[in-house]
């Protein structure tokens, strides 16, 4: 079992019933690209930590008590005295296809660092096995937020903590497309494994085959890169071995890709964690997100 620490945004997440319908019966959950990866860790037996803000409102309860019921420790979650859990609501299309829309700006994540026990909070990463953080928890932050975020990441890998992040790349909370690349890069060279998506590095970077984006992250200093792309599965680089593609077992049709890219990260990571090699962590992605994409929700029932 290995200790994790995670930091970002939960959300609360309205997911529809049917696909194509925007208006119409939903289901209330939680989630959120960190929260999602956090539970699915869980799940797999490692000992999870996430660190992040949230209110003192009804919602801000539920959604601690759903990660305690998910194995999640919440002892490092900071409360915030005016804000709220940010929300989003996801519509699919025929095919699966997710879009989101969001109601975030009250979110008490996103001033995590104002609080005053923020510090108090990461102590915990300091003494794990490894220290999580996506591209949406910089996105949330301001910039110089975005400093300390960092700066927590560069003690994690001086004290010997592993630092594992996804790119997850979304405009909202950026202020420009290179603000996020200057980010980005900087986290290249504190990060020892990096699980981008492919689309999403096509629309920060430009578009590339997934190599060439894995080649790019190894150049800025990542031990291993694994980089998603779908039902395509999976590019690996890792150490100083040839490319590696890692196919999926099976193409499937998708209900709904909420969450298979989180999921992904959180098999792959507890596969590294053991002692598997980065191909076999990979193609252990694979077989969670298929198993996700067949759920409607960023986490499917236990």
């Amino acid at each position: 079992m290995a200790r994790i620490c995670l930091f970002g945004e939960p959300l609360l997440e309205l997911a529809g019933t049917r696909a194509g319908v925007v208006l119409g019966p939903a289901t209330l959950g939680v989630a959120g690209d960190t929260l999602n990866t956090a539970v699915y860790l869980a799940r797999l037996g490692h000992e999870v930590n996430y660190i992040t803000a949230l209110g003192t409102d009804t919602y801000s309860d539920a959604l601690i008590e759903q990660l305690e019921a998910e194995g999640v420790s919440t002892g490092n979650i900071a409360q915030h005295p005016s804000r709220v859990p940010g929300l989003y609501a996801i519509r699919t299309d025929e095919n699966g296809e997710r879009y989101f829309t969001y109601w975030r700006d009250q979110s008490a994540a996103r001033d995590f660092f104002s609080l005053p026990d923020a510090g108090e909070k990461f102590a915990s990463a300091m003494d794990g096995d490894l220290f999580y953080f996506s591209g949406i928890s910089l996105a949330i932050l301001s910039t110089d937020h975005r400093s300390l975020l960092l700066n927590i990441a560069r003690q994690c890998t001086s004290r010997g903590v592993r630092v594992a992040f996804d790119g997850n790349y979304r405009p909202y909370g950026w202020q420009s497309r290179e603000a996020a690349r200057d980010c980005l890069n900087a986290v290249g060279g504190i990060a020892d494994v990096v699980l981008p998506t492919s689309e999403d590095d096509d629309k920060l970077f430009g578009d590339a085959p997934p190599i060439e984006h894995a080649r790019r992250w190894k150049a800025l200093g990542v031990d291993t890169v694994i980089v998603k792309n779908g039902p395509d599965g999976a590019w690996v680089l890792s150490g100083s071995n040839d490319p590696t593609h890692v196919p999926v077992d099976e193409v499937i049709q998708p209900i709904d890709t909420t969450g298979a890219g989180d999921s992904f990260n959180a098999a792959c990571l507890s596969g590294l964690l053991e002692g598997q090699s980065p191909a076999d962590a990979a193609a252990h992605g694979n077989r969670l997100a298929g198993q996700v994409i067949q759920h409607r929700g960023a986490l499917i029932p236990r």
